[in-house]
């Protein structure tokens, strides 16, 4: 099977002939994958700013498919079931596990291994390990691309309006407008705001944003302290998303956010970053911030099914498989206003 392998050297993979997986455990299930997408975190990848990514795996970590063979022990999917696939890997079993903290799942392979630790989906076939937990049925009146992001963006976002503590009439402040930022964005006003924000950088993501959500309002950076403070009655946002993962970005989030205002880091860095806790002092924030606990992805569908979710705008470009490369190129330079590519099979 055609399979994108990382690490052939360093900045590249490389569309490989790959044998086909099979099941290891008697809870594995074998997917023929039928959507996947490129996600920033396999830039991180192909860049070198993920240590844990072992150099020869395939990549992709986001995908729906149809399930094609089970282990003996797994119980909620059969063989011919249109599925999402989940980007964490959990038992389901542990302690974490048990209080709903899947991505710290004590398994060896627990939380973010498909397509960083263990093949992942941009490729025919993918083996998804605790299939009970990994894989979550699309209802029949939602389509594959209605659901592709449901696995990863659309389920940290989901995480990251949950944890945020957004109460009816708040304020709230989402940096960021890629991906994930706009399922973020959506999942938050399932909380019933009373106003959101979005800051951005990029003109052409104000623009998308501006069209597709006019109940929100969009800002530049250099906007966005100031427009916060005058929309809020008690000097900030009551929740502050940071979702762009720069260092301007999340000095921006802490003093956008009011006095015990929640700021939760939903970005991946690429190094450490500093708070400043004596420009703090006083604020009394709570800062909130880790990787998703993706084990809503059955609630998210629900979702996507009632009307409440559609991130299909948000998929602006498809590729056949045997293309990814110019897909790859094109999503990583941000051309033609690309938000999200997916890549079929």
């Amino acid at each position: 099977m055609l399979a994108y392998t990382s690490y052939m050297e360093k900045g590249k993979f490389q569309l490989l002939e790959k044998p086909r997986p099979i099941l290891q455990d008697s809870r594995d299930a074998i997917v023929r994958v039928t959507l996947s997408s490129i996600c920033t975190s396999d830039l991180h990848i192909k860049h070198g700013s993920v240590p844990r990514a072992v150099p020869g795996i395939t990549v992709g970590h986001e995908m729906v498919g149809v399930v094609e063979e089970i282990g003996e022990k797994v119980s909620t999917v059969r063989p011919g079931d249109r599925v999402t696939v989940n980007v964490e890997t959990f038992c389901g079993e542990c302690f974490f596990c048990q209080n709903g903290w899947v991505n710290n799942c004590t398994d060896p392979n627990g939380g973010w291994a498909l397509g960083c630790r263990i093949d992942g989906g941009q490729a025919e076939y993918v083996r998804v390990p605790y299939a009970d937990q990994g894989l979550d049925k699309i209802p029949p009146q939602v389509s594959d691309l209605q659901a592709l992001l449901v696995g990863d963006v659309l389920a940290t976002g989901y995480w990251a309006a949950q944890i945020a503590e957004i109460h009816p009439g708040d304020t709230v402040l989402i940096i960021g407008a890629g991906p994930t930022g706009l399922c973020t964005l959506q999942c938050a006003l399932l909380h019933q705001p009373g106003q959101v924000v979005v800051c951005e950088s990029d003109p052409l993501r104000r623009r998308f944003v501006a069209e597709h959500y006019p109940q929100v309002e969009v800002v530049a950076p250099e906007q966005a302290e100031d427009r916060v403070k005058a929309l809020s009655l008690h000097g900030g946002a009551d929740a502050v998303l940071e979702v762009a993962g720069t260092p301007e970005s999340f000095q921006l989030a802490w003093q956008c956010a009011r006095p015990n205002g929640v700021v939760t880091i939903v970005a991946l860095y690429d190094g450490p970053q500093t708070l400043p806790l004596p420009d703090m002092y006083g604020k009394n924030l709570i800062f909130k911030t880790g990787g998703v606990d993706g084990c809503h992805c059955g609630e998210i569908l629900e979702l996507i099914a009632a009307g409440k979710i559609d991130t299909t705008p948000l998929i602006t470009h498809t590729y056949p498989l045997k293309d990814i490369e110019a897909a790859y190129d094109l999503f990583e330079n941000r051309r033609d206003g690309v938000i999200k590519v997916a890549i079929s099979n």
